[in-house]
This record gives C-alpha cells, structure tokens and sequence, in this order.
C-alpha cells in the first residue's frame, strides 16, 4: 500500500518536470584566458586537421592497447607475518623516571629499537647534561637501544632549556600593581 504511495507520487508528473529539466538553458563555461584561445587559435590553424584527431579513434593505438597485459599477485601471507612478528620482537618498553602517571597521555607503550619517546630524550639530554661523568654517550646508546653515532650527534646538538623561576621578593609588590 505504502509502496503504490511512494510510487505514484514519485512518478506524478515525471514527463512535464523531464522536459523541464532538458529544455533548461545550460550553464556556459567559464572563458579562457585570451593567451590560451591565442594559443589554440594558432594550432588550429598550423594543424586544421586536429579536431578531427581527437574526437575520432585511432585504430592502432586501440590494437596496441588490446595487447597490453598487466599481471599482478599480492605478496604471500607468510611474507606479512614474518615481517610483522619481527617487527613485534624489536620494540622495547620506554625508561622513564619520571612519575608516569601525570604523563599518562603523553607516555607510549612500546617503542622500537633504536628510537627514543619525547618523555625519554629529554630525560637523558637532563641526565646528560646534569653529570656527563656517569650518563656517558655509550652508556646512554645501551641503555637505549641507540646507534652510537645518532647519539653522539644527539648529545653533542641538542641541549635541554634551563627554566629558571625567580621568586618574588615581595609578595605586596605584586599584588599592589
């Protein structure tokens, strides 16, 4: 019942609004830059032949298509599983000494061989550069599963800020102005 509705309504006047719609006048293009239409004016007539070119098939392009095969199969699924059980053996948990609940959502849970969080390369550019006696650039690389030269370059190019907080003197100063 609810079908035949919907149908006849949908299909109520259909021939009118069709000719309506076709016998709308069609949006015009936007024009061409006049460098472009003097740029095409010129090839048409260096080439007056090349309209025809292009709205008629080339037979020999069309056979030399037909002949294309392209064969293609995805990798094996061995292949995946090896590559991500590797990369499951490499990553590490992160080293942080900070307190690791304030730094919930900045903290990552596993890291890769070789790589450092944000947390960790600025905890040991501190350590580095609060005692560079025990935190040496070689214990710093097997600490952290580190090339030594990547460190080396770390340590020597990165150096953490020092934030300096000054009391005030006077708590009254302040209030006052």
């Amino acid at each position: 019942m609810v079908l035949n509705l919907t149908r006849a309504l949908r299909n109520f006047n259909l021939e009118n609004r069709a000719h309506g719609l076709i016998g709308k006048e069609k949006p015009r293009p936007a024009p061409s830059h006049p460098k472009t239409e003097d740029a095409l004016r010129a090839t048409k007539t260096h080439h007056p032949d090349i309209e025809d070119k292009i709205r008629n098939k080339d037979n020999l392009l069309l056979t030399r298509l037909k002949e294309v095969y392209v064969d293609s199969s995805d990798p094996s699924s061995e292949v995946q599983t090896k590559e991500s059980a590797s990369a499951q053996e490499e990553l590490r948990l992160p080293k942080l000494t900070v307190n690791r609940e304030s730094l919930m959502d900045l903290d990552v849970e596993s890291i890769p061989k070789g790589k450092i969080s944000v947390l960790e390369a600025l905890t040991l550019l501190n350590n580095y550069k609060n005692s560079p006696e025990t935190w040496t650039a070689k214990k710093i690389s097997e600490d952290y599963h580190l090339d030594s030269k990547k460190n080396q370059a770390l340590l020597e190019y990165f150096i953490p800020f020092n934030v300096k907080m000054i009391p005030p003197k006077d708590k009254k100063q302040i209030t006052d102005s």
